[in-house]
């Protein structure tokens, strides 16, 4: 596990350098960005049922129920937790999105597939039906602080977006138990899945790089919030959900996967609404930075 997180953590650090000395950044990881989310990580999520068996249907029920039961416990947190952590009643709303989102379309799919092995990815694919939808929701409530408009926010393409229709088609794939699917299709979409991992890692890193050192440094609010964003409510998702009766599998998956880094997508929304995205920025680079460490440490001692 360390082996794999120093392998990935390399990969950010490549993303950081290019970012610094003008190779990444600005409009060009716009670009990739869309590429990887639109393309190879779609197609990355489709190779996981079309390369060696496929995996086990069996799983799919159970991984949407402890997906419910994971964002349901996740919300509770961000609307109850944040005024303990801040003062400013203004940053309530990104720090409750900071601890129910994590970043599963970067960060998720290749820390998963790193540690469960590639047919997992389908997996987290499932895990992430449940977040994808709570992210556009709940997620846009906690940003703008207005319930009464989140149905009307909502934009129901998101559930038509070609990551989600990847995951759809996976799962019809190994519900309907779909074999043997010729390597014409399935070698391709192996070679662009193939591109995903490096390319979220370099953009993660070029990210880093364009925020201001006040930035790189974190203040108390921001380390409270990482600490449970990594590993207080992973690890409360994790014993609550073997207290249910989960598989193992199951359970050590969801749990990877809500152990990630603070979504990205809390950047966007703040920048989409019009609200200050500084607090959002400081918690996703700190979180990025030390899941380094927490990932590892919540595998080896606890998965």
């Amino acid at each position: 596990m360390l082996e794999v997180m120093i392998t990935l953590s390399c990969l950010v650090v490549v993303g950081y350098m290019a970012g610094k000395l003008g190779f990444l950044g600005g409009d060009f990881d716009r670009q990739l960005s869309r590429l990887v989310i639109n393309i190879t990580c779609p197609a990355l999520i489709l190779s996981s049922a079309m390369t060696g068996e496929l995996p086990d249907r069996r799983f799919i029920l159970p991984l949407l129920l402890i997906s419910v039961i994971t964002y349901a416990v996740l919300t509770a947190a961000a609307f109850l937790l944040p005024r303990f952590l801040t003062r400013r009643k203004d940053d309530e709303g990104a720090i409750g999105f900071a601890l129910m989102f994590g970043n599963v379309g970067f960060m998720g799919y290749p820390v998963v597939a790193s540690i469960f092995g590639h047919e997992a990815i389908f997996y987290a694919a499932v895990l992430n039906v449940v977040n994808t939808f709570t992210v556009f929701t709940i997620g846009t409530v906690l940003i703008t602080g207005k319930s009464d408009t989140a149905g009307s926010r909502f934009e129901k393409k998101v559930l038509y977006s070609t990551p989600m229709m990847a995951a759809y088609l996976t799962m019809a794939i190994v519900a309907l138990e779909i074999g043997n699917i010729p390597g014409f299709v399935s070698m391709p979409l192996t070679m662009l899945g193939n591109i995903t991992v490096p390319a979220a890692l370099l953009i993660v890193g070029s990210s880093m790089s364009q925020l201001p050192l006040r930035a790189l440094m974190g203040n108390v609010t921001v380390y409270a919030t990482a600490a449970l964003r990594l590993l207080a409510l992973p690890l409360g998702v994790y014993w609550l959900t073997r207290l249910l009766g989960f598989s193992d599998l199951v359970v050590n998956i969801n749990t990877v996967v809500i152990a990630m880094p603070v979504a990205t997508y809390g950047t966007i929304l703040c920048l989409k609404y019009e609200k200050d995205t500084t607090l959002m920025t400081e918690v996703t680079f700190i979180t990025t930075l030390l899941s380094m460490l927490t990932i590892p440490l919540l595998v080896t001692f606890f998965l």
